[in-house]
């Protein structure tokens, strides 16, 4: 029997306390009275939780369990997120005090927040929300965040994407604890798709802060309505009155990348629309987004998005 704990926190999303334990609950009645179940409670260093929405939330004591999965909460961008967590300081003790005897600790979208306070992100990998992944990068130099995955584990700890990544993570769960063939059935009675393997494909660009100042802004927009213009960075540069050097360097300084890295980025974002919203060919949404060679643009499309660009329209098509 694998125990399994939600940490209940004042504030949390109410749905994910509950989806681990419901899919976990489909998994046990697809693996039959036979199989070792889950044993799953919800848990909370305090006597009432209220969550989301402000439903109260039934909670047993702490307890020792085999996992600990910890919801994320209510955020947007721009929130100070200590503020959001000055006031969870039992619970981040928890989530320390579980990791310390040994256990496994799950966060959910942004609940890598708080593994983060309790200080288990450090030299690890994680992953958390698309839409927040740069503010955790921000606060945790020591953490190597991989923004384009859906589940991270490393040494015991486990991060997750966006919200309904934690089904990716349960559906891994029942995969390990039941099987592969549970796991597939639990993802089909559930309509749960078991087959993702990026959350790069649901990233809007257009939620996401511009990075840079003045300068790399500038730089920025003659690029966004250049597109299919060949990249040249000497002539780049002397649009701009600086020499070569220089631009790479103010671009660096302000935007943390290079002009050739923010076009690859800039063209597939067009590409992405043209996909989302045409009925162009990709030979001809590659051209016009300034590639020759549509293989390159297919390799590149792929690299950004996790799907090649075909894919990419099958799936995100808007009729």
């Amino acid at each position: 029997m694998l125990r399994v704990g939600v940490l209940a926190y004042p504030g949390c999303f109410a749905s994910e306390v509950f989806g681990v334990p419901d899919l976990l609950t489909m998994a046990a009645h697809v693996a039959g009275p036979d199989h070792a179940g889950y044993e799953v409670s919800v848990v909370s260093p305090r006597r009432r939780v209220t969550v989301s929405g402000g439903a109260g939330v039934a909670v047993a004591p702490l307890r020792e369990v085999d996992v600990l999965v910890v919801p994320g909460f209510e955020l947007v961008p721009g929130q100070d997120i200590d503020a959001k967590i000055a006031n969870l300081a039992p619970e981040i003790e928890a989530i320390r005090s579980h990791a310390a005897a040994g256990h496994v600790v799950v966060s959910l979208c942004v609940g890598a927040f708080l593994l983060a306070a309790a200080g288990l992100l450090d030299h690890r990998r994680a992953t958390t929300s698309w839409l927040f992944a740069d503010e955790l990068a921000h606060r945790c130099p020591e953490t190597e965040v991989r923004p384009e995955r859906l589940v991270v584990t490393d040494r015991g700890v486990t991060t997750t994407a966006a919200f309904s990544a934690m089904y990716d993570f349960a559906l891994g769960l029942i995969r390990e604890h039941s099987g592969a063939e549970v796991a597939r059935t639990t993802a089909r009675v559930a309509l749960v798709d078991d087959a993702r393997s990026s959350q790069a494909p649901y990233v809007d660009t257009r939620l996401l802060p511009r990075p840079g100042d003045a300068f790399s802004r500038r730089v920025m927009r003659w690029l966004d309505q250049n597109l299919a213009v060949r990249y040249d960075l000497a002539a780049l540069a002397g649009r701009f009155n600086v020499s070569t050097r220089t631009l790479l360097r103010r671009f660096a300084e302000e935007a943390g990348q290079t002009p050739l890295e923010y076009l690859h980025f800039a063209r597939v974002r067009r590409a992405r629309h043209l996909l989302e919203t045409t009925d162009r060919t990709v030979a001809a949404i590659c051209a016009a987004v300034g590639y020759r060679d549509p293989g390159t643009f297919a390799a590149l499309f792929a690299k950004h998005t996790g799907r090649r660009p075909g894919d990419y329209r099958a799936a995100f098509r808007r009729v």
